[in-house]
């Protein structure tokens, strides 16, 4: 056992090399890859044989019960009572959910609840309640100024280790731990013994010390004007991009110059001697940069057969890393991203085609642990914003990196977090109040993801 505050520094040998010792620093007790699968998400209920004196049927509820207050976090819910249902997403702790009806069936050794639209929760999952339901018009999570969800932080530079419990954070023996790089959500701090310490939302105590915030990032994606033939604007992706005049037959370096991730109009191209040039200001002398200083995305029409009249769409241009948000063949937003890296047909190429989105979560993990020929282990805790839709590879928020309108990801489509935010709750399907999780319907189907 160790003391705080006085033994820290010497602590630090003991935990540099338990941190070299755990090549991965998995979790202990849990740690997992890619925080959903096909597997998981089509996942039956497990068998469960009913007692022979429950009958079949409804099974009326108390006429004082008004809600079920759900136990645990990310308590699944199923599109059906009884065994062989399938998942139709998850709902967070203490959230008080509707009761719509009240049935007995398999897999339940009490009764089923409707508590939504095709969602059911076996009673043990939840405790009846007479207090009134969550309100269908309260948003799961509201909006935020910088579009993450919680408090996102970094592992420093020497790692750090994880204690379930605060009081013995630093004295017992650690039950995680986290390597550099890593990335935690904090939902609750606390002082123990003179120091602060915060929670992870998967439970683990970690010292405030070792943790780096992670910095707001402002940038989002535009609006695109009614009626618009072509989208009239275009972001800076270099680090400073000159400005030139034209004169004459040429064009004459400025200087003046534009910053990465500022939108400037896109007038019209021109070609000069070393490339295609863009003019973005009018005068008496008119501004140009340079086209590969820029990323601008182009319109096009909705797939043929995947988009009904009116619907709303998404469109993954990978050769100018953008996406343009539509409804029918009206684009109403763009903005930038990052797609995958690897070469076309690799693990991490996001691949191309037409898709529907096929799970939506609030937040999911994600890393690389069980990738044994990884040359870097990475590990992201609350992912927000996940949308999936070819198998493992979704939109979502990225809070790691600031690369958008350049390729970086492992086959995700990367998304600024305030970008994810607007999208998240612009797609279908529509998720209900408290939960953390949603799957389609055939009455509400996810939305269209064309990658080209």
């Amino acid at each position: 056992m160790t003391k705080r505050g006085g033994a820290e520094a010497g602590s630090q040998e003991r935990r540099r090399g338990a941190l070299r010792r755990a090549r991965r620093g998995a979790l202990r007790g849990g740690a997992a890859a890619l925080a959903l699968g096909v597997a998981i998400w089509g996942g039956a209920v497990l068998a469960s044989q009913l007692p022979p004196w429950v009958a079949a049927g409804d099974a009326p509820l108390p006429a004082w019960v008004r809600s079920a207050r759900v136990l645990k976090r990310d308590q699944p819910l199923f599109d059906a009572p009884g065994e062989g249902a399938r998942r139709r997403g998850s709902v967070d702790r203490n959230v008080q959910l509707p009761l719509f009806a009240a049935r007995r069936a398999g897999g339940c050794l009490g009764r089923w609840l409707e508590v939504g639209a095709a969602a059911w929760v076996c009673d043990d999952a939840v405790e009846l309640s007479a207090a009134g339901p969550i309100s269908p018009l309260v948003r799961t999570w509201r909006e935020m100024p910088d579009g993450l969800p919680y408090r996102y932080y970094f592992v420093g530079p020497d790692g750090t280790f994880g204690y379930r419990r605060a009081e013995a954070a630093d004295i017992d023996a650690p039950d995680a731990q986290l390597e550099p790089g890593f990335a935690v959500a904090i939902v609750e701090e606390r002082s123990e013994g003179g120091a602060r310490y915060g929670r992870t939302n998967s439970g683990f105590w970690l010292p405030m010390r070792d943790l780096v915030p992670v910095r707001a990032f402002a940038f989002h994606g535009v609006d695109v004007a009614p009626g618009a033939a072509q989208i009239a604007a275009a972001w800076v992706v270099s680090e400073r991009a000159p400005l030139y005049t034209r004169t004459g037959a040429g064009f004459t370096r400025t200087e003046e110059s534009k910053v990465r991730f500022e939108v400037v109009p896109y007038l019209e191209e021109a070609q000069g001697a070393s490339g295609k040039l863009a003019r973005i200001a009018e005068g008496d002398v008119a501004a140009w940069i340079s086209t590969r200083d820029l990323r601008r995305p182009s319109v096009a029409p909705p797939p043929e057969v995947d988009v009904e009249a009116g619907e709303r769409w998404i469109d993954v241009e990978r050769s100018t890393q953008t996406l343009v948000a539509y409804e029918g063949p009206r684009p109403v937003f763009a903005t930038l991203v990052s797609t995958g890296k690897g070469a076309p047909g690799s693990q991490r190429a996001t691949p191309a085609g037409t898709f529907r989105i096929w799970a939506k979560l609030l937040t999911s993990d994600m890393d690389n642990l069980e990738d044994e020929a990884a040359e870097r282990y990475y590990r992201m805790e609350d992912v927000p914003y996940v949308q999936y839709f070819s198998k493992g590879i979704g939109l979502h928020g990225a809070f790691w990196h600031r690369s958008f309108g350049q390729v970086r990801s492992h086959g995700c489509v990367n998304l600024a977090p305030l970008d994810a935010q607007r999208l998240f709750w612009w797609t279908s399907p529509r998720l209900p109040a408290g939960w953390t999780a949603v799957l389609p319907t055939a009455h509400e189907p996810g939305t269209v993801v064309r990658v080209r």
